[in-house]
């Protein structure tokens, strides 16, 4: 004997409906035709699976070993169906990352790579900006994930709409330029003294000045800017040019302290390391391309 699926889909809807004219509704077909599809399986199978009754249906011994291996048989279909979705959403699919610039610029490339070699034919887009930027598009619907190292105060709205999980930390330095009067100094610079130098910040909204200002702020310590700039870059620019002193992320200087362009001036009594965190909005599921991109953040940065 041979099942025919479109039989057992009619079987399973009177299964789930508990009746024959729900069961039809549900498919929307006719009811004659529900009736026919039921009584074709009886009749190929040569058994009787339901007793028809004024109040619904009831299954039959042979219809209640049927009705199990039914719901394995349509349990499997759905996650074949489920697995090839998957597949086409990594093949043909795409995906928009949005990061604060030391992520966008030091840390999505890289993953960006990998995901690239695995899935060719994926779309991958990223946009970069400040962190209150990325939160903005995140909860526009406009990007698929956010990363950024800035802080989400308690009392933010943000909170309401949005997930965060904090994937790494990052450590900040002082950075100076090799011809400062301090770059020759064997010795450290105590917290206190930072009142003296004259520093260059990013503008307001970077996470990068929202961690170092909240961070001088519990140790009571105030800074006042001679500038504040744009990019990171244009930051280290000017700290080279001899313009002031700025913290950065220890991952955005490492070409610049090898070539002697910048020095680390060492801190004897203050560390800052920040949380980078993940963004995602609260009831969005993850698409295939996210998930993927997500299994290589979590393999690079283990907690």
């Amino acid at each position: 004997m041979a099942l025919n699926l479109n039989q057992l889909r009619v079987f399973r809807a009177v299964l789930e409906c508990n009746s024959i004219t729900e069961a039809a509704r549900s498919l929307r077909i006719s009811q004659p035709a529900a009736s026919k599809q039921l009584a074709d399986l009886e009749a190929s199978l040569g058994v009787l699976l339901v007793e028809r009754r004024s109040r619904g249906v009831r299954l039959t011994a042979a219809g209640e070993v049927l009705s199990r291996h039914t719901w394995r048989l349509f349990q499997e279909e759905e996650a074949a169906e489920r697995a090839l979705q998957a597949l086409l959403g990594l093949e043909l699919g795409q995906l928009a990352v949005g990061a604060s610039t030391t992520i966008g610029n030091y840390i999505v490339p890289a993953l960006f790579g990998e995901l690239h070699r695995a899935h060719p034919n994926l779309n991958l887009e990223l946009e970069i900006g400040n962190t209150a930027r990325i939160r903005e598009l995140l909860i526009e619907g406009r990007m698929d994930l956010g990363l950024t190292e800035g802080l989400i105060s308690s009392g933010s709205p943000d909170l309401e709409a949005l997930n965060v999980e904090v994937f790494t930390h990052d450590e900040m330095v002082l950075i100076i330029a090799p011809g400062h009067p301090l770059a020759a100094s064997a010795g450290r610079l105590g917290a206190r003294e930072l009142t003296q130098l004259p520093f260059i910040v990013r503008e307001r909204g970077s996470g990068t000045r929202d961690v170092v200002e909240d961070a001088l702020a519990r140790q009571r310590i105030s800074i006042a800017p001679v500038m504040s700039l744009g990019s990171t870059e244009a930051v280290k620019n000017a700290v080279a040019a001899g313009l002031g002193a700025a913290f950065v992320s220890r991952l955005t200087v490492e070409l610049e302290l090898s070539n002697g362009r910048l020095r680390v001036l060492a801190l004897e009594d203050f560390r800052l390391r920040r949380a980078l965190s993940l963004l995602t909005l609260d009831g969005k599921p993850p698409s295939p391309a996210a998930t993927a991109f997500l299994s290589l953040l979590r393999e690079r940065y283990p907690k």
